[in-house]
């Protein structure tokens, strides 16, 4: 079974708390878990040693039975000391092309073609 260390909703409607589990890959999000590791509460300043808590003998233990971790609980494991490596960063977001532009450039480039075939055609029906 693939194990995976991820976090789990549990606040309300704008008080988000969430649970750090140890579940099934597969199972949906907020959805049963095998154990519960931990918990983050977002709503705390950065500084309070209650923001993050995490059991680190049983985090250990599910590392080295092999669990995959979450890309924000993996950065929480960092912070912690528990995992070296840090976690791989998104790639970024291509720019938007800007419309007005393109099409610009675009419009201009059939235009200039388009102008040489009306001469080619007056002087093909000069010659003939």
């Amino acid at each position: 079974m693939p194990t995976a260390i991820r976090m789990s909703r549990a606040g309300t409607k704008k008080r988000p708390h969430y649970r750090i589990v140890v579940t099934n890959s597969r199972n949906p999000r907020d959805s049963k878990f095998i154990e519960k590791i931990g918990t983050y509460s977002p709503l705390l300043p950065s500084g309070d040693p209650k923001r993050i808590t995490i059991d680190q003998e049983r985090a250990k233990y599910w590392l080295s039975v092999g669990a995959q971790l979450s890309d924000r609980v993996h950065l929480f494991f960092n912070q912690a000391g528990l995992v070296a490596t840090k976690p791989a960063q998104k790639p970024a977001r291509k720019a938007k092309k800007d419309k007005g532009d393109v099409s610009g450039e675009a419009s201009a480039k059939p235009e200039a073609a388009a102008a040489p075939a009306p001469a080619a055609a007056a002087e093909a029906t000069a010659a003939a």
